[in-house]
């Protein structure tokens, strides 16, 4: 039953969250694990499940493009409603990264205990497509006075994004059929072993449930698109592009996640609306134990 595949995960989430309520270690620890996970293990196991990823197959070429219409497509959906109800960015910035962003981690976690590691290699060239593509969007959804649409600043900020690179480098090399010498690809590949599981933990340490004590008809609605209508959206694409498989598998997992913490980091650092944005991490976070698995078998994935 997937329900039993799924929970272990939350269970780590949960774990982690009661470890920082706890206080243990102690505090200034999950901050700095969060870091060491971004910037050091999570990159290393994206450069090795892409390093011999078959990036060639026609069906990963295809689940390239499928993320990237899924994404535009709930984009335009989220701008479109501003239209119809304006908001200023520092609210629209949190409620369009609530509906298109995910939680990486989360996302290979549940990928890797579906579908071993062929879906593991189609996640991470998922995410190669995504991940840039989702933070421009949240940059220019919570741009107020068009910075957003400076070119330099933008590729700057993609840059150095370290899962980025990562990416980069690890489709470079799968690419190229070089593979990494000298036993790199082992040494990566034990390096990224820690990420899921310290990922996992440091989504349960941030989240906080006292940010949910307002905005409680907007974190509802913001959730149900995140939830129920991107899975059903990626659903139709998959059909429609004839995806089927890993492929579909993995990308409706991905538009059946919660949003990413790392929005909350963004969010603050463009003065948006942070305490709206933590709410919809924890709200989506908690909420995504149940409908996970529930949109997962509605769809036929049980």
């Amino acid at each position: 039953m997937i329900l039993l595949t799924i929970w272990p995960l939350f269970g780590l989430i949960c774990f982690g969250g009661f470890l920082a309520w706890r206080g243990f270690p102690e505090a200034g620890f999950w901050p700095s694990a969060e870091r060491l996970n971004y910037f050091i293990l999570f990159p290393a196991l994206l450069l090795s499940s892409l390093a011999d990823a078959p990036v060639r197959d026609p069906a990963i070429l295809q689940l390239g493009l499928a993320v990237v219409v899924t994404i535009c497509l709930g984009s335009i959906i989220l701008f479109g409603l501003r239209l119809v109800r304006p908001m200023p960015a520092a609210r629209f910035g949190p409620w369009f990264q609530g509906g298109v962003r995910f939680n990486t981690y989360l996302g290979l976690a549940i990928t890797a205990s579906l579908a071993g590691a062929g879906g593991l290699e189609r996640a991470a060239v998922l995410l190669a497509v995504a991940v840039p593509l989702v933070n421009v969007l949240s940059i220019i959804a919570l741009s107020k006075d068009g910075a957003a649409r400076r070119p330099i600043a933008l590729l700057r900020m993609i840059l150095v994004n370290p899962l980025i690179l990562a990416c980069i480098a690890g489709i470079t090399i799968a690419l190229t059929e070089v593979g990494l010498p000298f036993g790199l690809d082992r040494f990566f590949s034990l390096l990224g072993q820690g990420s899921l599981l310290l990922g996992l933990l440091c989504v349960g340490a941030a989240l906080r449930p006292s940010a949910l004590r307002r905005d409680w008809g907007a974190l509802a609605t913001n959730s149900i698109f995140r939830l129920f209508a991107m899975p059903a959206l990626a659903l139709g694409v998959a059909r429609a592009m004839q995806l089927d498989g890993v492929e579909a598998l993995v990308l409706v997992i991905f538009c059946a996640l919660p949003t990413a913490p790392t929005a909350y980091v963004l969010t603050q650092q463009f003065g948006g609306d942070g305490r709206f944005m933590a709410g919809l991490v924890t709200g989506q976070t908690m909420l995504a134990v149940v409908t996970i698995p529930l949109m997962l078998w509605l769809m036929g994935f049980a």
